[in-house]
C-alpha cells in the first residue's frame, strides 16, 4: 500500500504558504561543494534561514542546463568522490533535522545508470528514514529529459510518493507547455530565460507573460528558477505573480568561494535572509 504523503511534503508547503500569502524561497546548492559534511550543514543552515524547500543538486560531469558557476561546483563535488549513494547516506542523517521538503536536482543520466525504479526506491527511502513524524516527502527535478520521455519517471515517481517537477522554457510551444503543466508534481518549474543557469542582472520580462500563460492553465504552484540572484529579482517575481522563486548560482557561488567551510555557512544565512526580506 502508498504510505501517506508527509505532512510537509512539496505540494503541502505551497499551501501552507498560499493560505499565509506568502511566496516559497527556493535555494539550491551542489551536494560535495566544497565537501559533504559542509552541505549537510547548509542545509540545516537554509533551513534554518528561511528556506521553504531546498533543492539539492546531484553533481553530473556534462550539466547542459548549468552555467559556468554550477558546473564548477559540480567539477569540484565530483573530484572529491561525491556520488549518489554518498549523498544519500548524509541525506538520511540530515533530514530529520530539517523543517523543509527537499528536491533533488538530477540529470537524468545519472538516474538511468542506477536504474529508474532503483533510484526512485532510493530516494523515497532517504526520505522516510530516521524519524517517527516524517518530515520531508521529497521531490525530483529533472532539468533534460524530452516531456515524451518522462512517462516511467512519473510513474516510479508515484509509485514511490515522490513529487517529479517538470520544467518549462520560454521557448516550449504552447501545446507541450499544457502537457507539461499537467502532469508536473509538487509545482510547475518555470525556467526564465532561455540559456543556461547564472547570475544575471536582470529578469527578463518576458517572465511575467509566461507566468499568466502558465496560470490560465492550472491551479498548480509555479516557481522561476535560472538567473535570480538578488533580493530585487525575487521581489520582481513575486510581483508578477509566482508561488516560488528558485536562487542557486548565487547560493552555489558563496559556498564555493568563501575562505573557508564557516564563512561560507555565515555568508548562506545572511544572503539567505536577505532575500526573505
Amino acid at each position: 500500500p502508498m504510505a501517506a504523503l508527509p505532512a510537509a511534503g512539496i505540494s503541502e508547503t505551497f499551501s501552507r504558504l498560499k493560505q499565509q500569502g506568502k511566496v516559497a524561497l527556493i535555494p539550491y546548492i551542489t551536494a560535495g561543494d566544497p565537501d559533504l559534511k559542509t552541505t549537510a550543514e547548509a542545509l540545516k543552515t537554509l533551513s534554518n534561514s528561511g528556506a521553504d524547500i531546498i533543492e539539492l543538486g546531484v553533481p553530473y560531469s556534462d550539466p547542459l542546463a548549468d552555467g559556468p558557476v554550477i558546473q564548477a561546483a559540480a567539477t569540484r563535488a565530483l573530484s572529491r568522490g561525491t556520488n549518489f549513494n554518498k549523498i544519500a547516506a548524509m541525506l538520511k542523517q540530515t533530514i530529520p533535522h530539517l523543517s523543509c521538503p527537499i528536491a533533488l536536482f538530477s540529470y537524468y543520466n545519472p538516474i538511468l545508470k542506477r536504474g529508474v525504479e532503483s533510484f526512485m526506491t532510493a530516494l523515497r527511502e532517504i526520505g522516510i528514514h530516521g524519524t517517527s513524524r516524517v518530515d520531508c516527502s521529497s521531490g525530483l527535478v529533472v532539468p533534460d529529459i524530452p516531456f515524451e520521455e518522462t512517462e516511467i519517471l512519473r510513474k516510479e515517481a508515484r509509485n514511490n510518493n515522490i513529487e517529479l517537477v517538470l520544467l518549462t522554457t520560454p521557448t516550449t510551444p504552447l501545446a507541450r507547455m499544457r502537457d507539461i503543466v499537467e502532469a508536473s508534481q509538487g509545482f510547475v518549474y518555470l525556467v526564465s530565460s532561455v540559456g543556461v543557469t547564472g547570475v544575471r542582472a536582470s529578469v527578463s520580462e518576458r517572465v511575467k507573460s509566461l507566468l499568466n500563460e502558465i496560470k490560465r492553465e492550472t491551479s498548480k504552484p509555479v516557481a522561476v528558477g535560472f538567473g535570480i540572484s538578488k533580493p530585487d529579482h525575487v521581489k520582481q517575481i513575486v510581483e508578477w505573480g509566482a508561488d516560488g522563486v528558485i536562487v542557486g548560482s548565487a547560493m552555489v557561488k558563496l559556498l564555493g568561494e568563501a575562505k573557508s567551510a564557516e564563512e561560507g555557512l555565515k555568508e548562506l544565512e545572511i544572503f539567505t535572509r536577505s532575500l526573505k526580506a
